[in-house]
């Protein structure tokens, strides 16, 4: 495994001695739905000694469709991931899509993730970098690995180390992606610890006309492959139940499938290792 500067986030670093899991619901639907999830993941990742951190968007200006769910805006969002970082004490990370969110963002959340459609937007990266939080540039579909080095020094230039990278499938002809495992590797030796999104890698982009498809049976093979790779992490979408989720069902796992998951996951990169 590559050595990577290693991330202090809360009482935990990420790129250390143990796995990292962000997990949560793609977006946020329903308070129950948000307290029920991180209840059990925080449940979950203490009894395997996981470090885990709260994942949830306040919005997703990206859907496919005008009438897609986007979820309860800036204001509403931020005030409900601010309650779940309080009563559950878990660190939180949620996406921006505008400069001028990452200010307001950063009063709450511990990670700032730059969406892969977003992740060149020269003003989002600046914006997020000098709040000082960990950011989380995910890899664009349309980028190869090495063209994420302009990107962190577009970060480290506006006074922020503290970057963590994330790979998630390459675009491969229309509505597919595939996961290319060299590609972690290649930006580990920029430095940084990378983190594998093993549910937006099994997306179908737009398959489904008016949203995208996905083709959850294939993420337990791709998160496992990731680890013996040897990644820094994990990235997953959660929700109770999948097929009544408002945005990226498809792709999500199942709560209650989650221990089996991450128990696997933590053995093999404890092999690693």
């Amino acid at each position: 495994m590559i050595e990577v500067e290693k991330i202090t986030l809360n009482n935990f670093e990420i790129g250390g001695d143990k796995l990292t899991v962000l997990a949560g619901p793609c977006v946020i639907e329903t308070e129950s739905i948000i307290e029920r999830t991180v209840e059990k993941l925080k449940e979950i990742t203490q009894v395997l000694g996981i470090n885990f951190v709260f994942k949830a968007s306040f919005d997703k200006a990206n859907r496919s469709s005008l009438n897609a769910y986007r979820g309860p805006g800036l204001e509403k969002g931020l005030e409900m991931l601010a309650k779940v970082k309080e009563d559950f004490n878990v660190p939180i990370v949620t996406d921006i899509h505008l400069p001028e969110q990452a200010e307001a963002v950063a009063q709450v959340a511990d990670i700032i993730q730059i969406p892969a459609f977003l992740c060149r937007q020269t003003d989002l990266l600046v914006a997020a970098a000098q709040t000082g939080k960990v950011i989380n540039i995910k890899k664009g579909q349309f980028l190869s690995p090495e063209q994420m080095k302009p990107l962190i020094k577009k970060i480290e230039d506006s006074g922020n180390r503290n970057i963590i990278l994330t790979e998630r499938g390459t675009t491969f002809g229309y509505n597919n992606l595939v996961s290319d495992f060299r590609g972690i590797s290649i930006m580990q030796e920029f430095g940084y610890p990378v983190i594998f999104d093993a549910t937006h890698s099994v997306q179908l982009p737009g398959a489904n006309g008016a949203c995208s498809g996905g083709e959850r049976r294939f993420v337990p093979i791709l998160a496992q492959s990731a680890v013996a790779a040897g990644c820094n992490g994990l990235f997953f979408e959660v929700h109770p139940n999948p097929s009544e989720a408002l945005c990226d069902g498809p792709n999500m796992i199942p709560l209650d499938n989650v221990y089996d998951l991450f128990k696997t996951c933590k053995d093999i990169f404890e092999i690693v290792k």
